[in-house]
């Protein structure tokens, strides 16, 4: 009711896109979004700041790879493809409901996520005193849901919606946790981001802090604010660079997110739309800075 009085047409726009999202154009969904969202036209024809360049994304770079690439399962064979086995978590299995699920095949530790959308995951850590029921609520609502409505972010569309398992690293998902997310343009790495904390947090409890590629700090952030300490360039660093740019080559922009454990470089995920493609950035000339960064493709794809 706070958010309806705050912002009326926003959610009676959320309200239509969630319950009948078809009476909504794509177009027309984008544009008011970003309207409220940025508070700012969306200049489709002639798009200069990344976030508009994000969201013609949306709208016209709807390339058939790109939605293997963001189902988190499918991804795992993309990437032992391209860069090999060795940098991807195995999976131990992948379901179209948590039913299906046979727990006895699974072992005592191990996580469960959808591969389909942000933040539906469940971790087990001793599969005696799992709680498969806490772990049902979670996941089945959100395998109802496409994920596309949201944001028409166009690549997870036509997901086919699952829960996976994969191997628990106990490393990761903890307060001192550190991920770097590496965004490349046309196979370019210009910016890594490390961040530190638990995932999918409130703002004061994620940090991330953001370097280029030489490892030179940035002045710069987008909601999370950085720590304000110096981090030290992983010796895996370069390594890192190369495999992403081996995986974006010809993209016009997308996030690869990597994990260092014990040495061993992991493959976390990839993102088109950051943000969804609203990105409020501190300083504003960031939204500037990275739109030139960022070529789009020549003709519109339908």
């Amino acid at each position: 009711m706070i958010n309806f009085i705050k912002h009326p047409r926003l959610s009676l726009f959320h309200f239509i896109n969630n319950h009948v999202p078809q009476l909504i154009p794509d177009k027309a969904f984008v544009k008011f979004q970003y309207a409220e969202n940025m508070g700012a036209k969306l200049n489709l024809e002639h798009p200069t700041l990344f976030t508009e360049k994000l969201n013609w994304m949306k709208l016209y770079g709807r390339n058939p790879l790109y939605t293997r690439m963001v189902d988190k399962f499918e991804a795992k064979g993309y990437v032992a493809e391209k860069i090999g086995s060795e940098h991807v978590i195995p999976a131990y299995g992948v379901w179209h409901s948590f039913d299906e699920i046979d727990f006895d095949q699974l072992p005592d530790q191990f996580v469960l996520k959808c591969n389909h959308d942000s933040g539906s995951y469940v971790i087990c850590e001793d599969k005696s005193t799992f709680d498969k029921d806490r772990a049902r609520s979670i996941l089945e609502p959100a395998l109802r849901k496409n994920y596309y409505w949201m944001f028409r972010e166009w690549a997870y569309k036509n997901v086919d919606r699952r829960i996976l398992a994969e191997q628990y690293i106990p490393s990761l998902g903890k307060k001192d946790s550190v991920e770097y997310k590496l965004t490349c343009f046309n196979g370019e790495v210009k910016v890594i981001t490390v961040c530190s904390g638990i995932p999918h947090q409130a703002f004061e409890l994620r940090h991330n802090d953001n370097y280029s590629r030489d490892w030179k700090r940035q002045n710069w952030y987008a909601y999370y604010k950085p720590t304000g300490k110096d981090f030290q360039k992983p010796a895996e660093m370069d390594e890192i660079i190369a495999l992403s740019e081996k995986l974006s080559e010809g993209i016009p922009q997308v996030r690869v997110d990597w994990y260092i454990v014990d040495g061993n470089i992991y493959f976390g995920e990839f993102t088109f739309y950051t943000w969804a493609g609203y990105i409020t950035f501190e300083p504003e000339e960031w939204n500037r800075v990275m739109g030139d960064w960022m070529t789009l493709p020549a003709q519109k794809q339908q």
